[in-house]
This record gives C-alpha cells, sequence and structure tokens, in this order.
C-alpha cells in the first residue's frame, strides 16, 4: 500500500492478485480491512474489479466449541487439499478478537503444516469492529483470495451466537465439529446450528475415543431426524474422523463435494449465493447507518443522556429510538 497520503495504485493490486502475488494479496487485504474512508472507497473500487474472478471457489464455513480441534482440523484438511492440488484460504470471522486479540493468530501455531504450505494462504479476521463490519471485510477478503487463485475457502468461526449465522451466510457449505464424549452428547447440539449444519463431524474418532465418537455420532443422527435441514436437497450425514491421525479426512471432503454437486444440479447453489449477495448488502446498508449516525455530533452529545437513562429504566428503547431520530431531525 502506498504511504500516507497516496491513493493505492489499484491496477498494480488488480494486476497482482490476477497472478497471484502473495505480498500484492497481503497488501489488498489490508487495504481491504483499513478503516480510512479513502482506503476503503479504494478497497470498495478494487473488489468490484475482482468480482468477475471470483466466485469459483469451494466456501467451507467451519465452526465448533472451544477445544473441539478446529485448528487441527484445518490444518489436516488444508494439507489434504493442497496435496490435492487446491490453493486453500483460511479466512475468519472472530466477533471476540476486539476484546481477546483474535484467535486464528495463535491458532497459527497450531497449523504448522498449513501455515508453512506454499499451496496455502492463512488470515486473522480484523482485529476490532462488529459483527457485521468483521463478516464484511472477510467476506470481501474472501473475494480477493478466490480472485487470485484460491479454490478452496475454509472461513473458521468462534462458533459465538451470531457469528454462526454470518459465516453460514458467506459460504456454500456449513461444517458443524463435534466432539465425543463429553457427558450429554446432545448437550453441544444447539438447534440453530444444526439447522444452519450442513454436516456435522465428530473429531478424536481415534484409539480409545473410537467407540465413544461413533456413540456420539449415533446420538447425533438420531437428533437430525426432529430438525428441519438447512436444504431441502441434502440431508446433513454425520461423519467421525480424526484430525490428529488424518482418518477420516478424506471422507470428509468428499461430502463437501458430494453437496456441492447436488445443489449445483438442482440450481439450489447458485440461489444461495445470490441470496448471500442481497443479505451482505443489506449488512452493508445497516454498518453504514449505524457509523454515520454515530458519528452525528448533535446525536454523540445526546447519546450519553439517553442511554443511562434506558439502562435506568426511565426510558423505554422505543421512545429512546424516537427521540434520537428526532435529533437527527428524520
Amino acid at each position: 500500500m502506498k504511504a500516507r497520503g497516496q491513493a493505492p495504485d489499484l491496477a498494480r493490486l488488480a494486476h497482482g492478485i490476477r497472478a497471484g502475488e502473495r505480498a500484492v494479496l497481503a497488501r489488498a487485504i489490508t487495504l481491504i480491512e483499513s478503516k480510512r474512508s479513502d482506503h476503503q472507497k479504494a478497497a470498495r473500487q478494487l473488489v468490484q474489479d475482482l468480482l468477475p474472478l471470483a466466485g469459483r471457489a469451494v466456501r467451507v464455513g467451519i465452526t465448533g466449541a472451544p477445544g473441539v480441534g478446529k485448528s487441527t482440523t484445518i490444518d489436516a484438511l488444508g494439507t489434504f487439499l493442497t496435496r490435492q492440488g487446491r490453493k486453500v484460504a483460511v479466512l475468519a470471522v472472530d466477533p471476540s478478537s476486539a476484546r481477546t486479540g483474535g484467535s486464528i493468530l495463535a491458532d497459527k501455531t497450531r497449523m504448522a503444516r498449513l501455515a508453512a504450505d506454499e499451496g496455502a494462504f492463512i488470515r486473522p479476521s480484523p482485529s476490532a469492529g462488529t459483527l457485521g463490519g468483521v463478516a464484511a471485510k472477510t467476506r470481501e477478503t474472501m473475494l480477493a483470495c478466490e480472485a487470485a487463485g484460491f479454490d478452496a475457502i475454509l472461513v473458521e468461526t468462534v462458533g459465538i451466537g451470531q457469528s454462526e449465522t454470518a459465516v453460514a451466510d458467506m459460504t456454500d457449505f456449513f461444517l458443524a465439529l463435534m466432539l465425543p464424549g463429553a457427558g450429554d452428547e446432545l448437550q453441544g447440539l444447539k438447534k440453530g446450528l444444526v439447522e444452519l449444519a450442513d454436516m456435522i463431524a465428530v473429531n478424536k474418532a481415534d484409539g480409545d475415543n473410537l467407540s465413544r465418537a461413533r456413540a456420539a455420532a449415533a446420538e447425533y443422527r438420531a437428533a437430525l431426524h426432529i430438525l428441519t435441514p438447512r436444504s431441502s436437497n441434502w440431508t446433513p450425514p454425520v461423519v467421525t474422523y480424526s484430525a490428529l491421525t488424518g482418518d477420516g479426512i478424506a471422507e470428509l471432503w468428499a461430502q463437501v463435494i458430494a453437496h456441492r454437486d447436488r445443489l449445483t444440479a438442482t440450481g439450489e447453489l447458485a440461489a444461495r449465493r445470490r441470496e448471500q449477495q442481497v443479505k451482505w448488502m443489506w449488512t452493508m446498508l445497516d454498518d453504514f447507518w449505524r457509523m454515520r449516525i454515530a458519528a452525528e455530533p448533535k446525536l454523540r452529545a445526546k447519546l450519553p443522556q439517553i442511554e443511562a437513562a434506558v439502562a435506568a429504566g426511565e426510558l423505554t428503547p422505543t421512545r429512546a429510538v424516537d427521540e434520537l431520530v428526532a435529533t437527527l431531525g428524520m
């Protein structure tokens, strides 16, 4: 990126990305993540210019509770894919990063093989911001990676609340990772998560854990029968695998491809991506107005008083919104 005060060379960035130059791709992502208004405007134009080159990758969202082995799974799966000749990009949506400093930077040490793999590219989420903003940057980064020739995009979420929905809304296939032998097998099976999931994969199916993993998988299969799947054209399978040994990784990916083939044939994949684009637009619009309103001087002066009144129970949120809108003259 150019020094402060100089406009980024979008033509050079676009050319370097098309040529698969990693250093240029990294600079472009830094531009996308910048909070400067001129950088944001340039980034929007860059992503628009790259759009015709995007859309060909297999986009997989991956979620799971802490300790389930997301990093080890991504390392094993990503390495499996690069050995097949695929180029893999690993991205993150981490709404907690503003508080904790993020997870995937540390996770790169647990993705040792992938981090050193020339066929892979690992990028953390922005270090702060609303979930909508972080997700938007991840979407744009995903498109840049696709334009650079990466044909498998793995998007990790820390599995906190709406981050799962955000990742499901930007990927083709949503993979939920589970653990065996964690007490009640259905305890981690949140209804909302399962309705988003295209597959449940029970990790650590190795050694003494193998029988417990199979038992957990059976429990999850039974639970899925009473829930509505995300797609009428796909029944989410439940598989077992071991990220440590690599057993089951090939079968896991085979399900991803089977899902892609099925939804492509029915037209659902194209429809899902069109719907995702529209959702992205509305998310961006919501974030724009939130930032615009927060930057309004008259509102900034009055907002602490109104927030305090709402917190004290002296003013309902509905009346508070009315007052804020009136302050804006809307």
